[in-house]
């Protein structure tokens, strides 16, 4: 299975946040994972629409945006206009009626959908929506701040929720955020995990081609 790596912008230096994703993408980044946080849904506030509107004229790197906000429904088309490759939300942030309904409106914006659960959330909550995604992300931290420790605990859900993509053969993608870096990445993969977001663990280090790789190749 191809593993395709995602650095987390909420690790990257905002002043110069166009250099950041060039530097990464040359670097090997297959994805670019883009944060939103309202401070309602988590107790933190990130970025927004202008944001990604100005990164997407600054890379033709797939953006991956997660969007950590209640009643995601509200915002999802505004995020695909702005430039979002897949837009992700999470099944904890409203009614299942209203997710579906966000998933239906991303893809009807031509954008791929995704869905995200917290860690203490069941793997089984994914069901209902998973001939309706592309993505599933699992959390291995709680969402909200960058720079937690691994919850080695989550590899369970991962794995489960690979068994199911398989068994339905859907060609959905399974991605992990939080905590992962050369050490942690190799459990995520064989939990079945091919879609891995670092953060710290790429835009930390001195020669990001470098963690990069040994993200990849763990």
């Amino acid at each position: 299975m191809m593993v395709k790596i995602a650095p987390s912008i909420l690790s990257a230096d905002f002043a110069r946040l166009g250099d950041e994703v060039e530097d990464v993408r040359i670097a090997g980044a297959d994805y670019i994972h883009f944060d939103v946080m309202d401070g309602e849904f988590v107790p933190n506030i990130s970025v927004g629409f202008p944001v990604l509107k100005s990164l997407r004229k600054a890379t033709d790197l797939f953006l991956d945006v997660h969007l950590m906000v209640d009643r995601p429904l509200r915002y999802v088309e505004r995020f695909c206009d702005a430039g979002a490759d897949l837009v992700n939300v999470h099944v904890e942030a409203d009614t299942p009626e209203n997710i579906h309904a966000a998933l239906e409106k991303i893809h009807a914006k031509g954008k791929k959908a995704g869905i995200t659960i917290k860690p203490k959330t069941p793997a089984e909550a994914v069901l209902p929506y998973l001939d309706q995604v592309d993505l599933v992300l699992v959390m291995t931290v709680e969402p909200g701040f960058g720079g937690q420790s691994f919850m080695a605990d989550m590899l369970d859900k991962v794995h489960k929720i690979r068994t199911w993509i398989e068994e339905k053969q859907l060609a959905c993608e399974l991605e992990v955020d939080g905590g992962v870096d050369a050490v942690t990445a190799h459990a995520c993969k064989a939990a079945g995990a091919n879609v891995l977001v670092a953060g710290s663990a790429v835009f930390n280090k001195p020669d990001r081609a470098a963690a990069i790789a040994a993200i990849r190749n763990s």
